[in-house]
């Protein structure tokens, strides 16, 4: 697997309506937490603040959003339209992105990042 530079050109990998998407996301994460770092990691779009607020990557028929496990225990009643895994929720191309339960979960880790003494350095 290859690893892009930066998150814009991770964008240029995909097709003009995924990157749309991809940048609505990402958007919305940086509305969240506007002192949000955006770097790759693990070769995806990734967004930290005191610690890892969450990562994304563009797939064929969905964009995979990873808050880890916790944030889809809590958020459990509100991902149940999507396929979800135990750190992952796949959010289909061909819906609108649910911009709202992204925002809301960016906003629950950031909460999560800020109670951890040891992310608070």
């Amino acid at each position: 697997m290859r690893t892009p530079k930066d998150v814009e050109e991770y964008f240029t990998w995909f097709p003009q309506e995924t990157q749309e998407k991809m940048k609505q996301v990402k958007a919305t994460i940086l509305k969240a937490v506007p002192r949000a770092e955006e770097s790759i990691s693990y070769a995806m779009p990734t967004y930290k603040y005191k610690g890892l607020l969450a990562h994304f990557a563009a797939y064929e028929k969905h964009i995979g959003f990873y808050p880890g496990s916790k944030a889809i225990e809590v958020f459990a009643d509100d991902i149940t339209g999507y396929k979800s895994a135990k750190g992952s929720i796949q959010f289909p191309l061909n819906k609108p992105m649910p911009l709202e339960l992204v925002t809301k979960i960016v906003e629950f880790r950031l909460m999560e990042n800020l109670k951890d003494p040891k992310k608070s350095k």
